[in-house]
């Protein structure tokens, strides 16, 4: 580290939440901590030839966005948890930020604007998370158990106490956890515990995934339903990959979330894949399905349609919609699902790898008036490169939808697909916005839609 005795004039914030300034020499530096509006002098890390990144050491003016971080793990000192990096900067500002990093991708990447940016969709910014993946670390030389997310770059996990992103009930069982971790005879050999939570009328139902690398012993199974039943929790298992996980022991309330505009009712277990906040989802699938407007006479296609959580509203509006995702297993459990929510007989499933689909692949999945898509980080390039080749060189008998909805989690693949459905496909983006789906983060879930010219 190199002490930088200049001020610097922030002046803008980028998506790892740090602040943005040049110093006199006309170089971009990166400062850690430091806010738009604020001056500060900072401690250089790295250099380049067109930019430096560095931390923040001493402040003379703060800005008006700075707040109090609601978490004391929270900061950029030794130790301190990187789960997230915006507590610094008020709520409605961290939106702010995450909707020009939407606007600017698209702009810089797809060459486009849309014809409307969409309100942001925001909910509680404490207490949502009801997914995490924790990891678990027994630290002999201290003595003691951690259980957290790991530290601000590093490997190492952080001494966590409390997190106030998880819900209250949760985060006052982390030192609890951290002294039946520390009492069990596989200590050494539990890595992780995976939390899911769902949500059923009569309450929440909280399940731990204990990840352990060697058979635990009849004393530790006991200490575990000891704990699962003093503080209200499912054990889960899982020795080796997801598809091994097993309850420790059978009975006691199933796993499931709600779309109540739907009726919708979604089991799932708690290695699959399901968003962390459900309020937000919840906000998040009645838009997408009003800017997808599915009509009683219409063919629906779910592009990465998961274990239906779009498919299944949609299928309480269309004549028929087709669920597509790669994996035979998920697609079971979509089925499931469908019966489940009475929708089997507008809602059927087919498994197929969507990262290499063809033109052949989406003239065989039939005519559809309608698409939703929401794919992994990956985006869904090859999907809309397919349908790109189709509008170049129409096939007769095949036309493709009128409206495609693009549910992303990553904005730089949404705006490299994007760029091939306006410039490419013969598609408008109509309108796009952010989801605010985990605050504090630099995660940006962000919904556009798509429509022919």
């Amino acid at each position: 580290m190199t002490w930088n005795p200049e001020w610097l004039k922030v002046e803008s914030i980028d998506l790892e939440a740090q602040g943005v300034a040049r110093n006199a020499e006309g170089k971009v530096v990166f400062i850690e901590g430091a806010l738009p509006g604020e001056e500060v002098q900072a401690s250089i890390g790295r250099k380049k030839n067109q930019w430096e990144q560095g931390t923040m050491t001493a402040m003379r003016r703060e800005s008006a966005l700075r707040v109090r971080p609601g978490c004391p793990h929270f900061g950029l000192h030794a130790g301190a948890c990187g789960g997230c990096k915006m507590q610094h900067l008020d709520a409605a500002a961290q939106v702010a930020v995450k909707q020009r990093v939407l606007e600017d991708n698209l702009q810089h990447l797809a060459k486009l604007r849309p014809e409307r940016m969409l309100r942001p969709i925001e909910g509680p910014t404490w207490g949502y998370r009801y997914r995490a993946r924790l990891s678990v670390r027994h630290v002999t030389k201290k003595g003691t158990v951690l259980i957290g997310f790991h530290e601000r770059k590093s490997r190492y996990v952080a001494d966590m106490s409390v997190c106030p992103v998880l819900p209250p009930k949760v985060s006052a069982m982390l030192l609890p956890l951290r002294s039946l971790i520390g009492a069990m005879d596989q200590r050494d050999r539990l890595p992780q515990i995976e939390l899911a939570i769902g949500q059923r009328d009569e309450g929440p139902v909280i399940a731990l995934v204990l990840r352990h690398l060697e058979p635990l012993t009849l004393a530790d199974q006991d200490r575990l339903r000891a704990f699962g039943t003093e503080h209200g929790v499912q054990w889960w298992l899982q020795p080796k990959g997801p598809e091994t996980v097993r309850l420790l022991d059978e009975g006691g309330p199933e796993l499931a979330y709600t779309l109540p505009e739907f009726g919708v009712l979604m089991p799932f277990k708690p290695t699959d894949f399901t968003q962390v906040n459900h309020h937000i989802n919840s906000v998040l699938v009645g838009r997408a399905l009003r800017l997808l407007d599915p009509r009683s006479t219409e063919r629906v296609i779910d592009w990465f349609c998961g274990l239906g959580n779009f498919t299944l509203p949609i299928a309480t509006r269309a004549r028929e919609v087709l669920g597509l995702e790669g994996s035979e297993t998920l697609v079971q459990r979509s089925r499931e699902n469908a019966v489940l929510n009475r929708v089997a007989d507008r809602a059927s499933f087919g498994a197929r790898n969507l990262f290499e689909l063809t033109t052949d692949d989406l003239v065989a999945f039939g005519q559809a008036d309608k698409w939703l898509v929401d794919p992994p980080r990956e985006g869904a390039f090859a999907l809309a490169k397919a349908l790109a080749d189709l509008h170049a060189q129409p096939r007769a008998g095949w036309t493709p939808p009128r409206r495609i909805v693009y549910v992303s989690c990553n904005p730089a693949t949404l705006a490299r697909d994007a760029g091939l459905l306006v410039h490419q496909a013969g598609y408008r983006c109509t309108a796009a916005g952010v989801v605010n789906m985990f605050p504090h983060t630099a995660h940006v879930e962000s919904i556009a839609l798509f429509e022919r010219s």
